[in-house]
């Protein structure tokens, strides 16, 4: 199979923009999630900075054509520094009547479609909910406000691979690489990337190298109709971005969060275990782990969310590092065994990677609002970690800190990601792992020949931890459980002061986490009045929102936590210098519930709960309001 693409100059130069977003959108079938990454991978190879948002449909088998099956990947890729997959769609290619009708709301004004003709038939229009009269690529209101190209996508795809003998269906699977290629002449994308992509997995790893051959073909069919046709009379080029130097590679949240955990085993030199139960959107964390077997990891699928959380404490309970993945439903039932978690004080990772809920709610759409769960949803006084990734690549940073932490404080440490970091995509530099810091972890030695007790509780006077023996270790037998023990010795006890002092140790151990927590830096304009607040996924809406707002006069500063519990050292003598404070987030306003409590604060909620990240625009609007309201 050959490898040579036809990128030869075009006559047409390319015109220079700064930032374009394109959406693909089509049938689940049809290959969206794929044409969407392999056009990612390529402007990564380019050298743009970039934000992808994968959208995926909820239902599962929604029947072909439907607005219920509906998939869509949005890249958007710049000459300079971006931090969202943008809010309105520069091109979107329209696979079907249904992507038509699903995503044309979210294209901008003056925006271009690019639909396959072929599919917007009788058929095809009714199954979407259109009326039999109704011709939407020929409205005039349509047309007026967007420049709608039609491409007979299907048709040409199957008149280039009528000769291999493939049936109609394993043909027209072949449309996604049609539009990839066109898309690709379009931007001045070269081929090769997808090309050699197409070789290796379909023709090496799944030897099946017709099928890679007639995905090439097609990828060059839709290269070759923009070059030879003007239904797209110009092409563009986005310029490589100025980044700072360094190795780069495409990552999402849950690749990183599996190389963060890779990378803190060997750093702790202790074998981590994850013990998981499928579930949307965190499965690919058990996924990627266990194709890391080579370095110590071993993975667990457990029958349920409640054994594997109890398999992972018992992991930490013999000597390792148990961890566990979820959602929000696995979350909650997971509260019984993290308050065990809390009272055996053994180190436990639980990365919780939030989607739209309650109950099964949307649940391949974004959301944050299980920060109150992750704070308090345990019975009792049950005080775990909580830590809070901003983008897909602060995810490897953040699962290193989490077992840092709960090793240092012998507790579970909550890790909250959602569903946008954990499928989204941007560039990130590989670190040095040599630079960063072991994580020293120390087991009490044998006492056989000791005529002292050991005792389980004995606590570091700098941390509060109690010491991790390792269950077998000749004379530090000792007594672990869900019942509350004694300070001292570890038995069972009743003894209410003593319960009183245990929930003081256990709760003051984690607030002297604090210790290890880097003050709080101040983004933007620190002199300003108002401080922006946020966590999790909103940080690259609201450097974007705050960067518009001082463009237009609005002096604006910004703080983004990871650590949620405990909160930096001088969180509460920052908020004190500001007047107005507002939280964005992707909830009725949880962590501003926070911050009221704690700092006494007057803190103001922009929230949006739509199972998606912040617009840009919104957000500005929303912080906009509440300075004005504020000022009356």
């Amino acid at each position: 199979m050959t490898s040579q693409a036809p990128e030869a100059p075009s006559s047409t130069s390319p015109t220079p923009v700064e930032a374009v977003a394109v959406r693909f959108a089509g049938d689940s079938g049809d290959g969206m999630q794929l044409a969407g990454g392999q056009f990612t991978s390529t402007t990564a190879v380019l050298g743009n900075d970039f934000s992808t948002f994968p959208d995926y449909p909820a239902e599962i088998r929604a029947p072909r054509g439907t607005t219920f099956g509906v998939s869509g990947f949005q890249v958007h890729f710049a000459a300079r520094p971006i931090h969202t997959p943008g809010d309105a769609v520069d091109v979107l290619v329209a696979m079907n009547p249904a992507a038509f009708k699903t995503n044309i709301d979210e294209v901008r004004p003056g925006g271009m479609i690019i639909a396959d003709e072929d599919e917007f038939s009788g058929v095809g229009l009714k199954k979407a909910g259109y009326a039999p009269d109704d011709k939407p690529l020929a409205d005039e209101v349509l047309s007026s406000r967007y420049r709608i190209v039609t491409v007979p996508m299907t048709r040409i795809v199957r008149e280039a691979l009528a000769e291999t003998g493939q049936s109609a269906k394993e043909i027209d699977r072949c449309r996604n690489m049609f539009a990839l290629g066109l898309l690709c002449w379009m931007y001045d994308r070269p081929l090769t990337p997808t090309i050699d992509w197409l070789d290796s997995y379909f023709g090496k790893k799944k030897k099946r190298p017709e099928i890679a051959s007639m995905n090439v073909t097609a990828l060059k069919a839709g290269w070759a109709f923009g070059e030879t046709t003007e239904a797209i009379p110009e092409r563009y080029q986005v310029a490589a971005a100025e980044l700072p130097p360094g190795l780069y590679r495409k990552i999402n949240g849950n690749e990183a969060t599996v190389l963060g955990l890779a990378v803190a085993s060997a750093k702790a030199d202790t074998q981590i275990s994850y013990c998981g139960y499928p579930i949307t959107p965190a499965s690919d964390l058990l996924h990627g782990l266990s194709a890391l077997k080579q370095f110590g990891i071993q993975t667990f699928q457990a029958e349920d969310e409640i054994a594997a959380v109890a398999a992972a404490i018992g992991v930490s309970y013999a000597g390792g590092i148990g961890v566990t993945g979820t959602s929000g439903p696995g979350l909650a039932l997971k509260g019984e065994a993290l308050g065990l978690a809390v009272m055996l004080e053994l180190p436990l990772v639980v990365v919780d990677v939030q989607r739209a809920g309650p109950a099964t709610g949307m649940p391949t759409k974004t959301e944050q609002a299980d920060l109150l769960q992750a704070m308090y949803g345990r019975s009792g006084e049950a005080p775990c970690v909580v830590l809070a990734a901003a983008s897909p690549s602060d995810c490897f940073d953040t699962a290193i800190e989490a077992v840092r932490l709960a090793v240092r404080a012998m507790c579970p440490v909550i890790v909250l990601t959602d569903a946008g970091i954990a499928n989204g995509a941007e560039p990130w530099q590989v670190p040095d792992v040599a630079s960063i810091p072991e994580i020293k972890i120390e087991h009490p030695v044998a006492q056989a020949d000791s005529d002292d007790t050991f005792e389980p509780y004995l606590r570091d006077p700098e941390t509060l931890a109690r010491r991790w023996a390792i269950p077998g270790t000749p004379g530090l037998e000792h007594r672990l459980g869900g019942l509350e023990k004694d300070g001292t010795t570890g038995a069972v006890t009743y003894d209410g002061p003593n319960h009183q002092t245990m929930i003081a140790a256990r709760a003051e151990k984690v607030a002297r986490v604090v210790d290890v927590i880097p003050p709080m830096e101040v983004g933007g304009d620190a002199g300003a009045d108002t401080l922006v607040v946020g966590w999790g996924g909103t940080r690259g809406a609201i450097i974007s929102a705050t960067e518009r707002l001082q463009q237009e006069g609005i002096a604006t500063a910004m703080v983004h936590l990871r650590h949620i519990n405990p909160m930096p050292p001088n969180l509460g003598e920052v908020l004190a210098r500001y007047t107005n404070i507002i939280v964005p987030e992707i909830n009725s306003g949880q962590l501003a519930m926070l911050l009221r409590a704690n700092y006494l604060v007057d803190a103001k909620t922009v929230s949006v709960i739509q199972g998606r990240g912040f617009h840009v625009e919104e957000l500005v609007n929303g912080i906009r309001k509440v300075i004005e309201e504020a000022g009356r």
